[in-house]
């Protein structure tokens, strides 16, 4: 088969590779579409050395859309069948540490322990490939509603998803949102579906526009300083929750700031240099601050509210390559070229769903 195959930081290739087979309780996928994720870029560039991946070389991906196609030991007993299309998901967790029992497999005790557990496109193979073998724990059966590329999407849907859900706003409460890359576009979508009663996205330039767009209250933080404008917009009292999805080092402490007394913060963008907290402030007001990893069961109702129309993952995709064009879709995301926010790669061709 096909696949992009990083062979060292910032040396990658599409060429020929062994198809791979199913293994017990896994089941062997025809990829239809796969959408090129933030932590991408950090994964090929090499910025996690040893981590993601363990070793090189690796075929990277974990947004994706396909067909199952062969079935491992033990799936069809599950009720898995050839051409279900599915949507993938990174983590196939472990299942029997004390995280996984109580349903936070995200968060694994057995993390990158070899047959125990895999991060698919992390620390294990990935979906810009024409095929792809994942555990049934990591793909969910795909409603005909949705096309490839909103199911390509359901992964960070379910991420934005579990980062609202940690973030524990209740109806009607003022949501800030900072950063509108995807991911903060997502968690914007999710904050309002599940009831938030304002939200307001916190950015600039053409990333915020979009959030103008999809109908969000917006603060421009080049123009105006954004804890004083958030506060500005909510009487003083600042927001309820504060969602931070931008990995800024400041952000953080920005978050702290513009919530209100006993407010909460949840933390999903992942700062590559110290992000400073305002102890002060985050224990005298009782500001909870959290972090967010990935998604913990959110998927299905990810699924559900995209079906729904309730979010709008389409939306966000602005631009369409072939995996053999791979270089040209990188280059693209990484230099945000033409507005790009959501791109999404074919393995077959670049035709929409």
């Amino acid at each position: 088969m096909r696949a992009l195959v990083v062979s060292a930081p910032d040396d990658f290739a599409v060429r020929d590779v062994d198809r791979p087979s199913p293994g017990p309780f896994e089941v062997l996928c025809h990829v239809r579409a796969a959408a090129i994720c933030g932590t991408d870029p950090h994964i090929i560039q090499g910025h996690y050395p040893g981590f993601w991946p363990k070793d090189w070389p690796l075929i990277p991906g974990h947004e994706w859309c396909g067909d199952i196609v062969e079935l491992g030991e033990g799936a069809a007993a599950l009720g898995w069948t050839a051409g279900t299309r599915v949507a993938g998901t990174s983590h196939a967790p472990c299942g029997y540490c004390d995280r996984c029992i109580e349903g936070r497999y995200n968060i694994c005790e057995n993390f990158g322990v070899a047959g125990l557990h895999a991060q698919y496109g992390h620390n294990a193979p990935g979906a810009y490939a024409e095929y792809v073998v994942h555990s049934v724990r990591s793909v969910f059966a795909v409603p005909d509603v949705l096309s490839d590329e909103e199911a390509a999407m359901l992964d960070p849907a379910g991420i934005a998803l579990h980062t609202v859900v940690r973030g524990g706003h209740r109806p009607g409460d003022t949501v800030a949102v900072v950063g509108p890359g995807v991911m903060g576009l997502l968690v914007a979508e999710c904050a309002r579906a599940l009831g938030a009663g304002r939200v307001v996205v916190v950015g600039r330039g053409r990333r915020l526009e979009k959030a103008r767009e999809l109908g969000y209250e917006a603060v421009d933080f080049s123009a105006v300083e954004p804890v004083d404008a958030v506060r500005a917009a909510t009487n003083g009292k600042g927001a309820d929750v504060a969602l931070e999805c931008s990995g800024a080092p400041e952000a953080v402490g920005q978050c702290v700031e513009m919530v209100r007394k006993g407010g909460r913060v949840a933390v999903i963008g992942i700062p590559l240099e110290d992000a400073r907290v305002p102890m002060p402030r985050t224990v005298l007001d009782e500001i909870d601050v959290v972090g967010v990893r990935a998604a913990a069961g959110e998927v299905p109702r990810a699924i559900e509210i995209a079906a729904r129309g309730l979010i709008r993952p389409g939306e966000l995709v602005t631009h369409r390559f072939a995996l053999e064009d791979f270089a040209d879709a990188y280059a693209t995301f990484t230099e945000r070229r033409d507005g790009a926010l959501k791109i999404i790669v074919r393995p077959n061709g670049v035709a929409a769903a």
